[in-house]
């Protein structure tokens, strides 16, 4: 958004427009980009959207801002392409052994390369609690700690973009990676193309953008609470994979898999989710998933030269290894399916 189409937008502009209609992907950008700290997120029935302090900069005291509605990746249409620009498309694993990884462990490898070769000196990305799975946004400088938290669900809803205000303002980090689902990657674009001054300091240290392939996120205590514990009688320690691919996959410590049909779950999608139609990522440096790709391995989109050279260290750094080709297929109908929740004009 240009500075004459951004002139007098303020908080009120975007609940009116985003919170209020049940468009907010709950992202956390304007969390992380209020100046006066005033917007914030609620846990469980009222999470659905931010709220703010009753205070704002040009609401209260007359001063242009506009950092919060210059983020939201809710004000722009939706995208319609099925997998969008790229210069490779690969399979990958990781060449080192990484407990709890997810699919391939391709994502932590890139990262803890990245990390060993000072070429990002921190990841905003998922934690969870190693008894609940509760999870959380988190600022991860250690290479051990990022290897330890490798396998966190990004399924489950976490307003991860509020960590950079900790990650560029409280710790001073400079080059900063983040792992996050398309509706994250979609803010994170927004500040990279903004011309505000307030969010300069947010754009100028961001290194790398790793996507995540996403269908929609769960809000955690309805699907953990009510769905998996009480109806099915899930101990949350018992679940060593949780993913989407056209259904919920959870695999047991047994190896036991339960298949939960996506209408058996619906009401434990966050509300935001119902209009995304970007299942890659697409504005990403790379774009990261499951689906395509053999068990044990990771789909990488690789989209640009930033997104290779990232990858490409890992390769020659032994962290990273290439494999099969993809079954591209299965990934473009997974992505025509989300497209069609575009809204109506």
């Amino acid at each position: 958004m240009g500075l004459i189409e951004m002139a007098g937008k303020n908080y009120l502009d975007l609940k009116a427009e985003v919170w209020d209609t049940g468009k907010c992907a709950s992202c956390g950008a304007c969390v992380a980009v209020c100046p006066a700290d005033s917007i914030f997120f609620k846990t469980g029935e009222e999470s659905v959207h931010p709220f703010n302090r009753d205070y704002c900069k040009d609401v209260n005291d007359n001063v242009p801002c506009g950092a919060c509605y210059e983020v939201c990746p809710r004000l722009e249409k939706q995208p319609s392409e099925i997998i969008g620009n790229y210069l490779n498309i690969m399979s990958a694993k990781a060449a080192f052994e990484i407990p709890g990884k997810q699919s391939g462990g391709a994502v932590t490898a890139i990262l803890s390369n990245a990390l060993e070769q000072g070429m990002i000196d921190a990841v905003v990305t998922v934690v969870e609690d190693p008894w609940s799975l509760r999870p959380s946004s988190a600022v991860i400088s250690s290479n051990e700690v990022l290897i330890n938290h490798a396998g966190s669900r990004y399924n489950w809803w976490v307003p991860l973009v509020a960590s950079l205000k900790e990650a560029v303002i409280t710790r001073k980090h400079t080059k900063i990676a983040i792992v996050g689902v398309p509706c994250v990657v979609q803010a994170i674009r927004q500040m990279r193309e903004s011309d505000l001054d307030i969010i300069r300091p947010f754009k100028k240290y961001i290194r790398l953008i790793v996507g995540l392939f996403c269908t929609e996120t769960f809000d955690y205590e309805k699907l953990m609470q009510d769905k998996l514990i009480s109806e099915r009688n899930i101990d949350p320690l018992d679940i060593i994979h949780f993913d989407v691919k056209g259904k919920l996959e959870i695999t047991l410590k047994d190896g036991s898999l339960t298949l939960i049909s996506l209408k058996e779950v619906e009401d434990c999608v966050r509300p935001g989710c119902k209009i995304c139609t970007d299942l890659t990522a697409l504005y990403s440096d790379i774009s990261a998933g499951s689906v395509g790709s053999p068990q044990g391995s990771t789909t990488l989109v690789i989209r640009n030269p930033v997104g290779r050279h990232f990858v490409n260290s890992a390769v020659e750094h032994g962290k990273l290894l290439p494999e099969n080709k993809v079954d591209m297929g299965s990934v473009e109908k997974l992505s025509a399916k989300k497209i069609e929740r575009m809204p109506e004009e």
